[in-house]
């Protein structure tokens, strides 16, 4: 009776098969929001960390964490000035300029080091604005990264009846831009079922300048200030030394339009165990129900020179013969000496 038995491995160059293939690589795509979902409509900010970071930054949630306590934050609004205008502070005066140190944060993320403001697409006085608005995916949603040409976000207008659709250009292009940020694609006006015309163009002849900037390996999207405020009628608040609440003016606008879907992107490494169950083995049990009597008699007559057995699941073992882990399977597999199977085991990291 066959209790242990080994692999037969091969080098990854032999000709010959080997009972284990490693560094299997699957691209996988999910919804990239709480319990798998690929669209959040519901946003909400937690009235702790506006009044101490809000000024920075804004967590947003898919459900209540003033009632929630298990809700977790699914992405991040923000608002950066490169001269700190829209926020507190100034030389002897209190405050952090925080829109300053947010945009020097995203610069020192997304750009090169000889670049000192964000380029957007097209031509006019905005293509290299002095405010953005950006939105981070939490890292836990994100995982590893977005899925290009799977989000669409929604923004209001001035008025409800106002709605503004924004996606990415991969669609339109195959040979994006790669700088510090990594791929780096156009945001354009559009939808994930209806996709866009000529995305590309569109986002080169943008009055003034591109809508934003999208940077799918780090789930960072950058949008154009001035184009939102005369696009979507924002209204940004700006000056020295001003409280201008920018944060929740974006805010409010994603939550009125109550749309953001996107999906992520993994890379998923497997190893694939074949564990190969021969018609002269594996067809014995030492459940003490197998036999019976002192002479070792079949309990099943019926077994006596054709013994079955149901396998329910498959352990690997080290070289000590030490369980490091089981595979079950979904139901049990009968074996015989007229019956042979070959089980696959996947392991995933």
């Amino acid at each position: 009776m066959s209790i242990y038995k080994d692999f037969n491995i091969e080098d990854a160059g032999s000709p010959l098969s080997s009972d284990i293939v490693t560094n299997v690589r699957d691209t996988v795509s999910s919804g990239m929001w709480e319990n798998g979902s690929g669209t959040l409509s519901a946003f909400y900010t937690s009235s702790t960390q506006s009044g101490s970071s809000g000024a920075h930054y804004l967590d947003v949630y898919g459900t209540n964490p003033q009632s929630d306590s298990t809700a977790q934050a699914q992405f991040s609004i923000a608002y950066g000035d490169v001269n700190g205008s829209g926020s507190l502070g100034k030389k002897g005066v209190d405050g952090n300029r925080a829109s300053a140190a947010i945009y020097r944060q995203l610069s020192n993320v997304l750009l090169g080091p000889t670049e000192e403001k964000f380029t957007f697409a097209g031509s006019g006085g905005n293509i290299k604005p002095n405010f953005v608005f950006a939105i981070s995916a939490a890292r836990q949603q994100l995982r590893e990264k977005m899925d290009p040409g799977n989000w669409e976000l929604h923004i209001s207008g001035s008025t409800e009846a106002e709605l503004y659709k924004f996606i990415d250009d991969s669609g339109a292009t195959t040979s994006p831009e790669v700088n510090q940020g990594g791929r780096v694609f156009n945001v354009v006006s559009g939808s994930i079922s209806s996709g866009i015309a000529d995305t590309d163009t569109e986002a080169a002849d943008q009055p003034g300048g591109g809508y934003g900037l999208f940077y799918p390996d780090l789930g960072i999207i950058v949008f154009n200030g001035p184009i939102l405020n005369t696009s979507a009628s924002f209204i940004a608040q700006s000056g020295s030394n001003v409280n201008g609440a920018n944060n929740d003016i974006f805010y409010d606008r994603i939550k009125v339009a109550g749309k953001f879907q996107s999906r992520r992107e993994e890379v998923i490494t497997s190893q694939h165990y074949f564990c190969r169950v021969p018609n002269k083995e594996f067809n014995f049990s030492s459940n003490p129900t197998f036999t019976s009597g002192s002479d070792g008699s079949f309990t099943n007559a019926t077994f006596f020179k054709n013994p079955k057995t149901f396998i329910t699941q498959v352990g690997l073992y080290n070289d000590n013969n030490e369980l490091l882990a089981i595979a079950k399977l979904s139901k049990p597999l009968l074996k015989s000496y007229s019956r042979e199977a070959i089980i696959k085991v996947k392991l995933d990291f």
